[in-house]
């Protein structure tokens, strides 16, 4: 393929080489001749350094990648960044990636990278409404709404005209009431195997609100998709949350997971890695990201491990309303030391996780409650030493995601044993449920361990309505 491209390319060249010597240009004319960017197009293979169009703005790719619908360059400055000028010659550069600095229940405080050339001033705008002009590169809008999203882009100003847009940020202003800590219990589906059911449904039978969505990798480097090859948008995935968020649910979205190619050793810095799951955020509008940090490649790999939490800094200070999880395995006693290892990390880089949730299976149990509560407990101890808090504050930041029926090593977890799991959690006050998976909750007595049933004897959906009652 990487041939084929460069065959065409290069007959491309070849084919505008011989119109030009078919089309004579006058030479006092020649200096004053440009080629217009073509239009940002869906569907659509860019290669590093190319130009597009979108909305007036000129744009260069950033990251080699095939266009989607939702993927616009506005959208996506991971992908994408502005062409300085903005079109008026003379005007300055565009400017840095703005960065929330700070936010209020009815204000929000922005920051970004000067521009260069002359600046005499900065516009602050929402959509077409310029909301703050300044001489600096900060600005703090007020008068806002008591928990409400506003989107921001910069643009420098002299004599001679504005800028192009600076790269857009998002954030909500605080105040946000109803949730408190504790998040709905939310299995796990997954809608790339398993004969994946109707959410809609399972929420009418179950009485379940919300769904942990799984799992968002790599399309290639760092750029985000479902199971690393379904859209953001369009797809089998966004129909399903569509139809969550119609029945009056939530979504949790997992990223990375035990295989696959994850995001974490693609996006090579903390800000891409923040920039692959900004696009997520932006697609789907999810009440929480949980990052299953799992395998050798993230969970093992320390480089990749700080990436991705100095990257989740990033993510909340962008959506402070938006709740980060990060979920890994446990031995039965507690997390190893690639677990606690993540935890003591993240207490020393300041990162603001809401949730550590521990998976309890595959770990060589032959009584899941009872390693399921001493796991827990180890959780719970090695946050207190990390963090100094009590038992009730440590209860309070963590959760359990279990595996329903026959795990893979044929651990059993009876719809009994989960209920005493449930009923364990709430009762000491952890803040998150879920297990894998949705695609399992189906009868299939003798069956083994497949994708869409549980592999043993059951109701239809009785795991999830028991995680409903968390």
């Amino acid at each position: 393929m990487k041939l084929r491209r460069v065959f065409v390319a290069l007959l491309a060249a070849l084919t505008m080489i011989g119109a030009g010597a078919a089309t004579t240009v006058p030479a006092a004319a020649r200096s004053a001749v440009t080629v217009a960017a073509p239009q940002w197009q869906p569907g659509t293979f860019y290669a590093v350094g190319a130009r597009v169009t979108y909305n007036g703005v000129d744009y260069e790719c950033r990251q080699a990648h095939t266009s989607q619908v939702g993927w616009e360059p506005s959208n996506v400055p991971a992908l994408w960044k502005v062409v300085d000028g903005g079109g008026n010659p003379g005007a300055p550069s565009a400017p840095g990636a703005p960065r929330v600095t700070a936010t209020t229940n009815s204000s929000i405080s922005l920051a970004w990278g000067a521009s260069t050339g002359t600046v005499t001033g900065y516009r602050v705008y929402e959509g077409s409404s310029v909301r703050a002009t300044v001489t600096g590169t900060s600005a703090t809008i007020g008068s806002l709404g008591t928990c409400t999203t506003h989107t921001y882009t910069i643009r420098a100003y002299n004599s001679a005209g504005e800028s192009a847009a600076s790269a857009a940020v998002t954030s909500t202003t605080s105040g946000c009431t109803g949730g408190g800590g504790k998040m709905p219990g939310a299995p796990y589906l997954y809608m790339g195997w398993g004969d994946p059911p109707s959410p809609a449904s399972v929420m009418s039978s179950t009485g379940v609100r919300s769904f942990t969505m799984a799992f968002i990798l790599s399309s290639g480097g760092c750029t985000p998709a479902w199971d690393g090859q379904r859209p953001l948008t369009g797809g089998a995935d966004a129909q399903a949350i569509s139809a969550i968020k119609g029945a009056g649910g939530s979504v949790q979205i997992s990223f990375g997971g035990w295989q696959g190619n994850k995001l974490g050793p693609n996006c090579s810095t903390p800000q891409a890695f923040a920039g692959a799951v900004q696009q997520v955020i932006n697609a789907v509008g999810p009440a929480v990201v949980d990052f299953d940090i799992e395998n050798t490649d993230e969970f093992e790999n320390y480089v990749v491990q700080d990436r991705i939490l100095n990257a989740l800094k990033i993510v909340k200070q962008n959506n402070p309303n938006v709740k980060v999880v990060v979920t890994f395995g446990t031995t039965r006693t507690g997390p190893n030391a690639h677990g606690i290892r993540l935890i003591n990390q993240s207490r020393a880089l300041g990162v603001p996780i809401d949730n550590y949730t521990i998976m309890p299976f595959d770990f060589g149990s032959s009584n899941i409650y009872q390693d399921t509560v001493n796991a827990s407990e180890g959780l719970k101890n090695a946050l207190k030493s990390a963090f100094g808090w009590t038992d009730a504050q440590a209860y309070a930041r963590m959760g359990i995601s279990g595996m329903n029926g026959l795990s893979d090593q044929q651990e059993l977890t009876t719809p009994a044993t989960w209920t005493q799991i449930r009923d364990w959690a709430k009762a000491r006050g952890l803040t998150r449920l879920a297990y894998w998976s949705v695609n399992r909750d189906r009868p299939c007595p003798g069956g083994g361990v497949v994708s869409n049933c549980s592999g043993i004897s059951q109701s239809n959906w009785e795991f999830t309505r028991i995680t409903a009652g968390f």
